[in-house]
């Protein structure tokens, strides 16, 4: 895995071409799962939510619909041009990194691999919990990425020891620039730490079809990703083989185990 100074902007270019199949794969694989985790009584009509690093919107948009006219939505990043505002759907650009929260009252806090790439990950998680109304909830969801990925089928050896090769230094990518690769395992034990009471956790995995939206996402990363990935001494044929494979329905590996933790501001 290569090393890289670590360097606290984000990996991922989200105005970059790539971003939108990134972006819709990574809605298809866990917009069901983040709503069920969202559902009553943490969502609830005429609640004010506060959706942090909203990416496309899709889960923003899901809250707006869920807390009805009478209800708020705050849909916030540093990169606002995939958002887009509703009648009680607000956008607003925001770093939250650097910037205090932008109230102190939100019945629904949701944060979605966000604080997995950012250093101050633990000062912004109290951060989030002390911008809770009472009885509020923080929802936080992480990719685990401590385990190797477990490749199912594969067309040959040398395949699937190369998908390993790409996609470890991919995250050694994403190390260099200040991600956690095991957060996930943490974000617990901080909202407890926090405060937070009610805390829970769910962990959630599947299997990826070469070919399938979620096989899709490996490639649209390691797009983003190219340049850093050349650099690391990838040939451009390793790489175009690497994305070759995962079009192949030969091809199957397990996702990422995704952690989704949420617990409750209860008052003293």
């Amino acid at each position: 895995m290569p090393t890289e100074t670590i360097d606290s902007d984000y990996a991922f270019d989200n105005a970059a071409a790539e971003a939108v199949p990134q972006l819709r794969a990574l809605e298809a694989f866990l917009d069901p799962i983040t709503m069920r985790r969202l559902a009553p009584p943490v969502l609830t009509p005429s609640a004010r939510c506060w959706e942090v690093g909203a990416g496309g919107g899709s889960v923003a948009r899901g809250m707006s619909w869920a807390v009805g006219a009478d209800g708020r939505v705050l849909a916030t990043d540093i990169d606002t041009s995939r958002l887009f505002a509703s009648a009680n759907l607000d956008v607003r650009r925001h770093d939250v990194r650097t910037e205090p929260p932008p109230g102190d009252a939100f019945d629904l806090i949701h944060a979605r691999l966000v604080l997995l790439h950012l250093p101050e990950r633990r000062h912004i998680l109290r951060a989030l919990a002390g911008a809770l109304a009472p009885c509020g909830w923080l929802v936080v969801e992480e990719f685990d990425c401590t385990a190797p990925l477990r490749v199912l089928t594969a067309p040959n050896d040398d395949a699937a020891k190369l998908f390993g090769q790409v996609t470890d230094a991919m995250l050694g990518i994403l190390q260099g620039h200040g991600a956690d690769l095991a957060w996930a395992q943490d974000v617990h034990a901080e909202m407890t730490l926090a405060g937070l009471t009610d805390v829970d956790t769910v962990t959630h995995a599947e299997s990826w079809a070469g070919g399938s939206s979620g096989a899709s996402l490996y490639e649209t990363n390691s797009r983003q990703l190219e340049s850093k990935l050349l650099a690391a001494g990838f040939s451009a044929g390793q790489l175009d083989a690497f994305r070759k494979l995962l079009r192949d329905p030969a091809f199957a590996v397990m996702s990422y185990q995704f952690v989704s933790t949420r617990g409750q501001h209860l008052p003293a």
